[in-house]
């Protein structure tokens, strides 16, 4: 008993640090969201051929709003799968801010967002260069969308970034909590060695993990990673495959069930085949 008080007390003492700077960047990103999704919007239907690029830089902005908008823009045939897929493939959803929230582990934040918007914008002008026609079915655009689920009209930025807040608040607790424990029971060797540590295999898990359908995913990923028990390049694999609702977004937008099941598809072997090429770099080269 003395053993899971001490490890409540530390869990609850370190998520209770994170607050502050959580909400601060909720209320930044409802700001942005609010004032320039809009734009966004009208940029992705103008983008043409640089879809991929314009989409990995929007997609790696925390929160899940950018991948919901692709996954309409999508279904309404306004961007192309290369678009939808770097956008997909680049959002993190909340793993930059739980990141962001430990002052000792910022500097790895330029490394994960320059590592996922490489990997979206490469499978992106892949998937447009190579894949257009093969997967997209034709589209028509009834200037409708649906949401995220995220927001209230009328609320303001205030009581959104509260609640996402607070949502993001609890998902830490419970899961820094379990790892926790988990650490203390079976070590940090024995729990890296369950999730195939130091193996080229890891990453597929973590791909496989990253396809939980909200925020849940990414604070899973990013706290096993912070830990220590997974490595940089599984963790780079579950934030690829990890889109928030997007894909749960696409598949109400967009009708073609096999072509929805294609795209989930390609995020699985793009992520898996990234978090393939960099563990062996870390094995066999050491980087």
């Amino acid at each position: 008993m003395e053993l899971l008080s001490d490890i409540i007390l530390d869990t609850v003492l370190d998520c209770l640090k994170m607050l502050p700077f959580l909400f601060a960047a909720f209320l930044l990103i409802e700001a942005l969201e609010n004032y320039s999704g809009n734009l966004l919007g009208r940029i992705f239907k103008r983008i043409g051929k640089a879809g991929p690029v314009v989409g990995a830089l929007a997609g790696c902005i925390p929160q899940c709003g950018f991948s919901v908008m692709a996954a309409n823009l999508y279904g309404g045939g306004i961007i192309s799968l290369g678009t939808l897929l770097a956008v997909f493939l680049a959002t993190s959803d909340e793993a930059i801010l739980i990141i962001l929230s430990n002052p000792d582990r910022i500097g790895e934040v330029g490394a994960l967002v320059a590592a996922k918007v490489m990997i979206a914008v490469l499978a992106g002008f892949f998937a447009d260069l190579f894949l257009k026609g093969k997967i997209e079915t034709e589209k028509v655009y009834h200037g409708m969308s649906v949401p995220c689920g995220c927001h209230e009209k009328d609320t303001g930025i205030f009581l959104p970034a509260w609640r996402h807040t607070g949502t993001l608040f609890l998902y830490l607790l419970v899961f820094t909590g379990v790892l926790n424990l988990c650490i203390e029971i079976l070590g940090m060797d024995r729990l890296s060695a369950l999730l195939l540590g130091d193996t080229v295999f890891q990453p597929l898990i973590a791909a496989v993990i990253g396809f939980v359908p909200n925020c849940a995913a990414s604070v899973i990923l990013i706290q096993l990673y912070l830990s220590g028990a997974i490595s940089f390049a599984s963790v780079i694999a579950g934030l690829c495959t990890g889109t928030g609702v997007g894909l749960a977004v696409l598949c109400k937008v967009n009708s073609h069930k096999k072509e929805n099941a294609k795209i989930a598809g390609l995020l699985f072997i793009f992520a898996v085949t990234a978090g393939i090429v960099l563990e062996s770099m870390e094995i066999f080269i050491g980087i």
